[in-house]
C-alpha cells in the first residue's frame, strides 16, 4: 500500500518562532455546530421520512452502508456547505460526521471506517425512480402539516419559477430564450418560509406548467388536514392562466397574481397614470395611485377584479396590474399582500445559492430532480432551526449561509469512548450565546411530528 506523506504548511515567520500547520491533527471537525441539524433532524424526522420514500433494492447483507446513513450523510453534508459529490472523498473520514449520519455498524465494520464514497453516492442517486420522487414529494407536504400543533386559519401558497443552468448534455435540457442560457426551470412552492415543493423541469416550457396539478394535489391534502383553513394562491404572471383561475374559483381557492401589460390594460388605468403624472410634474417627487378595473382577457372564461398601480419616477412610468379574487383595499392588497411574494424569491436564492440546488450535473434528469429534493432537505433542516431554534436571536432572520457561518462552522476536538461522544468546540467561538440558546430551545420544543427511532 502506497503511504502519503502530508507536507508541512511553511508560513511567514513571527518573530524568531516559524509559524507551520499540518493536516496530522486526528479527530477534529470544522463543523462543530453540525449537531444542532441532527437535533432537528430528531424532532421532525424527515430523512427517516425520505429513507422510507426511496426502495432500496440492495441486499441488505451484501452493503456495506446501509440507505439512511447514506442519505444522512448528502443531505448534512449540502447543510454544511459541501455542495459536490467530490466533497466526499475526504469528507467521508470526519469523525464528527459519522456520529451525526447515525450508521448502524455491520459486523466487520469498525468506527473509524469511512462514510460512503462519491461513486456511492452516485449510484444511490441514479436508480431512483418516478414513484421515489412522488413518496419524496408526499414526506415534504406531510412535514409541513406536521409542524403545526393547530390548525391555520389561512396559508399563502407562493409559487414561482427559476432558472437552473446547466453546462453539460443533461436530459432535458434546453435552450431558453430569456434566460439567454441552457437551463431546467424547477418549480418551487413556498408558505412563508416553509418550504412546500421542490420540482425541477425542462426549460421548454410554459413557465406555469404543471402549476394546476400541483395546487389540486396541495389543496386536496391540506383541507384534509384542516377543513376549514383558507388557501391564498400568489404568483407572478408567469402563472396568470385563466385555467388555474378558473380552478380556484371553483374550489373557492382566492388567488393574488400579477398580470402582463398589454394595451388594454394600459389604456383602462390611463386615467390614473395620466393623475399621477402631474403630480409627478408638481412635486417632482414619486407618486403611486391605485385603481381597480373589471377586465377579461380574450382568452378568459369571465371578467375578474384587476387591481391597477400607476407610478411615475424619474426613471418615467411604472405601471403594474394585478388580478385577484380578493376583496379590500387595492392599495393595501398590492403593498402588504402581493408584494410579499418577494420573499419567496429570497428562500428560492437561499436554495440555489446557499444549500447548492443548482448542482444539476447528473446526466439522468430523475437523478438531478433528486438533487434537488435533497438540497430541499438540507433546507428544511436549516429552516426549522431558523424558526425554532433561533428565534429571538440575532439569527433569527439570517440567510442560511450566515447560520452556516456562524453556527455550524465551529472548530472542534471530536473525542470518542463507549459511553459518549464529545466535542470540545473552539474557546474563543463568538457565537456561543446562540448555539446555546438554539440547542435549548430545540430540545424544549415539542414539535407536533412524531419523533424518529
Amino acid at each position: 500500500m502506497t503511504e502519503c506523506t502530508h507536507q508541512t504548511l511553511l508560513f511567514s515567520s513571527l518573530n524568531r518562532r516559524q509559524l507551520q500547520a499540518d493536516f496530522e491533527g486526528g479527530d477534529l471537525t470544522s463543523d462543530g455546530g453540525l449537531p444542532l441539524l441532527r437535533e432537528v433532524d430528531r424532532k421532525i424526522a424527515l430523512i427517516d421520512a425520505i429513507n422510507r420514500a426511496v426502495k432500496d433494492p440492495r441486499d441488505p447483507d451484501l452493503t456495506l452502508h446501509d440507505q439512511r446513513t447514506l442519505l444522512a450523510q448528502r443531505i448534512l453534508a449540502l447543510a454544511g456547505g459541501y455542495e459536490d459529490l467530490n466533497d466526499h472523498q475526504t469528507l467521508r473520514d470526519d469523525t464528527l460526521l459519522k456520529v451525526l449520519t447515525e450508521r448502524k455498524l455491520k459486523k466487520d465494520q469498525k468506527e473509524e471506517d469511512p462514510l460512503g464514497s462519491p461513486p456511492t453516492l452516485c449510484r444511490v442517486e441514479n436508480r431512483i425512480s418516478r414513484k421515489d420522487l412522488v413518496r419524496v414529494a408526499r414526506a415534504f407536504i406531510e412535514q409541513f402539516i406536521g409542524s403545526f400543533d393547530r390548525p391555520p386559519e389561512r396559508l399563502v401558497l407562493d409559487f414561482d419559477a427559476t432558472d437552473d443552468p446547466v453546462h453539460g448534455q443533461q436530459e432535458k435540457r434546453f435552450f431558453h430564450g430569456y434566460y439567454d442560457s441552457y437551463c431546467f426551470l424547477p418549480l418551487y412552492v413556498f408558505c412563508g418560509e416553509q418550504l412546500l415543493v421542490a420540482y425541477l423541469r425542462p426549460s421548454n416550457i410554459d413557465a406555469s406548467l404543471h402549476s394546476r396539478a400541483i395546487l389540486k394535489l396541495l389543496v386536496q391534502r391540506l383541507r384534509e388536514a384542516w377543513p376549514k383553513v383558507r388557501i391564498v394562491l400568489r404568483a407572478d404572471s408567469g402563472f396568470c392562466r385563466w385555467k388555474l383561475m378558473r380552478w380556484c374559483d371553483r374550489h373557492q381557492v382566492d388567488y393574488l397574481l400579477g398580470l402582463a401589460r398589454n394595451s388594454v390594460l394600459e389604456t383602462l388605468g390611463e386615467p390614473w397614470m395620466q393623475q399621477a403624472r402631474e403630480g409627478f410634474k408638481a412635486t417632482q417627487e414619486k407618486q403611486r395611485i391605485f385603481g381597480e378595473v373589471s377586465y377579461a382577457a380574450e382568452t378568459w372564461d369571465r371578467p375578474r377584479r384587476v387591481i391597477a398601480k400607476a407610478e411615475v419616477t424619474r426613471e418615467g412610468d411604472n405601471p403594474r396590474f394585478v388580478v385577484t379574487s380578493l376583496a379590500g383595499d387595492p392599495q393595501k392588497l398590492y403593498d402588504e399582500v402581493y408584494c410579499q411574494r418577494g420573499e419567496a424569491e429570497n428562500r428560492i436564492k437561499e436554495q440555489q445559492l446557499g444549500l447548492f440546488a443548482d448542482r444539476t450535473s447528473c446526466h439522468a434528469f430523475l437523478a438531478n430532480q433528486f438533487r434537488v429534493m435533497l438540497s430541499a432537505a438540507a433546507y428544511v433542516l436549516m429552516e426549522t432551526l431558523r424558526r425554532i431554534g433561533l428565534k429571538g436571536t440575532a439569527l433569527a432572520h439570517a440567510q442560511v449561509g450566515t447560520i452556516r457561518l456562524k453556527l455550524l462552522k465551529i472548530g472542534g476536538l471530536v473525542v470518542r469512548s463507549v459511553r459518549r461522544v464529545v466535542v470540545h468546540l473552539a474557546g474563543g467561538y463568538p457565537w456561543r450565546t446562540d448555539l446555546e440558546t438554539a440547542l435549548h430551545q430545540l430540545r424544549e420544543w415539542r414539535c407536533p411530528v412524531t419523533t424518529g427511532p
